[in-house]
C-alpha cells in the first residue's frame, strides 16, 4: 500500500529510505544564501513536527544547513577567535582544555546536536574517570609506574579543572550563538558549582626578612629580583621582562610595562596584561640599593663573557646576558625558600606580603599608595594601621643599608 498523500500545509514531506520520511524547507544561511535544509524521521508525524519547528526557526533568523562536528568548530574557534584576540597564555590554556578534556569525549558530536544531557554526562565522567588513563600520561613515560603498569592512580579531574573545562566549552558555544551557528548555548544552561578558592597563607614580614637575608648572605644573583617582588609586588613575568630603559636609578623610579612568558615552547616578551599594570612606581631605598649592586654585578658578567654576551637590554639575565627562564626563576625561588627555612609558597603569593613589607620599611603612605595602586589614601592607611615588630623593622632597614656601604 502506497504512503498516503501529503496533508494540507505539510509542504515538502515525502517517503524516504527504509520506511522513513524526510522533508525540507528553504532557509537563509548565516552567509545570506538561500538553501534547502533537510530533516529526517522514522514517522510522518516526527518529520512534520521537525518541519514545523524548522519553519519557525527560518522565520526568526538565519539557519545553518550543515553543522560541523564539535572538534572541527573548536579548532576554528581557537584559530580565528581565541588566538587573535586573547593573551597568548590564555589561548594556550584554552587549547589545553580543548585538546585534553573536551574533544576526546564530545568532539565527534555535531555542533547542532550537542545537548544539555551530553554536557552533563561529560562533566560527570570528568569527575569519575582517571585522567592519567584517559590521556595516556603514564603510557608516555619511558618506564610506566602506575596506570600503564596495571596500577591505576585514579587521578580524576579536580572540581576546579572540571569547572574550567566547562567554562571553555561555554565560551566556545557562546561564540557559536553570536555567529548564528546555534540558537542556544547548551553549556550555559547547566549550573556548575564554583570550587572554593585555594587559600595559601602568605609570608609574614619576619619570614620575608629571613628569605631576603638568606639570599643576600649567599650572594644569590637573583637577590635584587626577590627584593622587587616582595617590596613592589611585581609578578614573575613583570620582573623578568623589565628593561633597564624603564629603570631610572637617579630619580628612584621604575615603569612596569612588559612581561616575559614562555608559552608553547616560545619565550615571549609582550606588554603587561592591562593598562592598569602599566604604572611608574617609586623605588624604596632597599630596591634602589639592590638594583645598583646588581647592575655592577651584571657589568662584571658582561666583561667576563666577552663575545659570548647577549645584549638585550633586560635587567635580569643569566651570566651570558640571555633572559632568565620563568621556570628556572621559580625553581631558584623554591630552592632559596628551603634554604631560608620559610614556608614554601608560589612567587605570585608574595604579592600579598608586599603591603606588610612597605609598612615594616617605614615607606611613606603616599609612596606606598602608588606602589599598591590604591585609588584612595584611606585604603593605604588601613594597611598602615598594622603594627610590625620593632626588631624586624630595624633588621630590614639594615639589610638595605648594607648594600649602600
Amino acid at each position: 500500500m502506497s504512503p498516503r498523500a501529503r496533508a494540507n500545509g505539510e509542504g515538502s514531506i515525502y517517503p524516504y529510505r527504509n520506511g522513513g520520511y524526510a522533508a525540507y524547507a528553504w532557509v537563509t544561511t548565516p552567509a545570506g544564501e538561500r538553501k534547502r535544509k533537510y530533516i529526517y524521521g522514522k514517522t510522518r508525524d516526527d518529520v512534520h513536527d521537525k518541519w514545523i519547528k524548522l519553519q519557525g526557526d527560518a522565520q526568526r533568523g538565519p539557519v545553518v544547513t550543515s553543522s560541523p562536528r564539535l572538534a572541527e568548530y573548536l579548532s576554528y574557534w581557537l584559530r580565528e577567535v581565541v588566538q587573535p584576540h586573547l593573551a597568548p597564555a590564555t589561548a594556550a590554556n584554552y587549547d589545553m582544555f580543548v585538546r585534553l578534556y573536551i574533544v576526546p569525549s564530545l568532539g565527534t558530536i555535531r555542533l547542532n546536536k550537542l545537548s544539555v544531557r551530553d554536557v552533563r554526562t561529560w562533566l560527570n565522567r570528568l569527575r569519575q574517570r582517571c585522567q592519567c588513563c584517559a590521556q595516556g600520561k603514564d603510557a608516555n613515560r619511558e618506564e610506566p609506574r602506575c596506570c600503564a603498569a596495571g596500577r591505576c592512580c585514579h587521578q580524576v579531574a579536580s572540581d576546579r579543572t572540571t569547572r574550567d573545562a566547562w567554562t571553555v566549552l561555554r565560551a566556545a558555544l557562546g561564540n557559536a550563538v553570536r555567529e548564528e551557528l546555534l540558537s542556544r548555548n547548551v553549556a550555559a544552561l547547566l549550573r556548575v558549582s564554583k570550587p572554593r578558592p585555594r587559600k595559601t597563607k602568605p609570608w609574614t614580614v619576619e619570614e620575608a626578612r629571613r628569605f631576603l637575608e638568606s639570599a643576600r648572605d649567599a650572594s644569590d644573583p637573583l637577590y635584587a629580583g626577590y627584593v622587587l617582588i616582595l617590596v613592589l609586588g611585581l609578578r614573575r613575568g613583570e620582573l623578568l621582562g623589565l628593561w633597564w630603559a624603564d629603570v631610572d636609578l637617579e630619580a628612584a623610579g621604575v615603569t612596569i610595562a612588559w612581561q616575559l612568558q614562555r608559552i608553547d615552547g616560545k619565550l615571549l616578551h609582550r606588554e603587561t596584561k592591562t593598562e592598569a599594570s602599566d604604572a611608574p612606581l617609586p623605588l624604596p631605598d632597599i630596591c634602589l640599593a639592590a638594583l645598583k649592586e646588581y647592575r655592577t654585578t651584571q657589568l662584571d658578567w658582561r666583561q667576563a663573557a666577552g663575545p659570548a654576551w647577549h645584549s638585550n637590554g633586560l635587567v635580569f639575565t643569566t651570566r651570558y646576558g640571555t633572559p632568565v627562564e620563568p621556570r628556572n626563576f621559580h625553581r631558584s625561588f623554591k630552592a632559596r625558600s628551603a634554604r631560608a627555612a620559610v614556608p614554601s609558597i608560589s612567587v605570585h603569593t608574595t604579592r600579598r606580603t608586599c603591603a606588610s613589607m612597605l609598612v615594616a620599611l617605614d615607606v611613606h603612605p603616599r609612596v606606598a599608595m602608588e606602589i599598591l595602586r590604591h585609588s584612595q589614601i584611606a585604603l593605604t592607611m588601613n594597611v598602615y594601621s598594622e603594627v610590625s615588630s620593632k626588631e624586624t623593622r630595624e633588621a630590614l632597614k639594615r639589610l638595605g643599608q648594607q648594600l649602600d656601604a
